[in-house]
């Protein structure tokens, strides 16, 4: 019997290298790792030919544009890679018979929720980033109904720049540090979730549609620096201050901790307590 081939694109970044990191785990698939110089999102006119090439019977696409920030100035940029990439995956997808994982954010909803965010909850994108990516969630459903979107919020690992190896590098160097605490919602260990799309890959069962992953917990960036402090040990002195003294180009969600019940109960996902999750990290970048 074939193995089942899984094309990962954006290898390199926080998730797909968790992913590859795990890959040796699972023989019973052939996965094929794209980074940025074999597949440009950029140019969509590409991805046809890069997968008829490859031929792969399930795409998980972690790659994405999400300098947040600069998609302010950059939204065709932004909108190529996180949308228009992403519906020609879908359109291929649906086309050769093939699965397809898409990986997106909490930044599509504007942060006003008072309670964690379903999957059928209203979406309202501030910033450029969340409207790309909500395009492509709309792409990717539109052209292949089948498709898996997973959306995610404050991703950090081991690999790549994140929240936690900035935060450990600026407590090392400073006495004093000032973090926002009133946006809220959970961090993600990106092995966590790269465990989850593994599940679900290897899961007998497959459903279509939108699903929130991140890990347990709710907090504000002020309440998982401090986290972070007390894990590694550092001694900075850390200030909760309100978004309006830390003003960015893009405008953040205030509000969005995401409920993870339907992707718990639809493929018997784990979901690991953020604090767990973080000292795991903290182990391996300390080492």
């Amino acid at each position: 019997m074939r193995m089942k081939k899984i094309l990962v694109t954006g290898s390199n970044g926080q998730l797909g290298s968790e992913i590859k990191a795990l890959s040796d785990g699972f023989l019973n698939f052939d996965f094929v790792f794209s980074d940025r110089s074999q597949l440009s999102l950029e140019s969509p006119e590409t991805i046809v030919d890069f997968l008829d090439a490859i031929q792969p019977d399930c795409i998980v696409n972690c790659a994405a544009y999400t300098a947040v920030d600069k998609a302010e100035s950059e939204p065709e940029l932004a909108d190529l890679i996180n949308h228009k990439a992403v519906g020609e995956m879908a359109k291929w997808s649906s086309a050769n018979n093939a699965k397809l994982i898409h990986v997106s954010t909490d930044y599509v909803f504007d942060g006003t929720s008072a309670a964690a965010l379903q999957e059928d909850s209203a979406t309202n994108p501030q910033n450029e980033y969340g409207k790309s990516k909500l395009r492509g969630e709309q792409a990717a459903l539109r052209e292949n109904p089948d498709a898996i979107i997973i959306r995610t919020s404050w991703v950090y690992s081991e690999f790549g720049n994140n929240f936690v190896k900035t935060m450990m590098r600026l407590m090392n160097e400073r006495d004093t540090l000032n973090v926002v605490n009133d946006q809220i919602g959970s961090p993600t260990y990106a092995k966590d979730l790269a465990e989850a799309i593994l599940v679900i890959i290897n899961n007998e069962k497959w459903q279509g549609g939108i699903y929130n992953f991140s890990n347990e917990g709710e907090i504000s960036w002020f309440d998982f620096a401090i986290a972070i402090k007390e894990i590694a040990g550092l001694n900075c002195e850390v200030s909760g201050i309100p978004s309006s003294q830390f003003p960015t180009p893009a405008k953040r969600p205030a509000y969005s901790l995401l409920d993870k019940s339907k992707i718990k109960e639809t493929f018997g996902v784990v979901v690991p307590e953020y604090r767990d999750s973080l000292k795991k990290c903290i182990e391996k970048i300390t080492k």
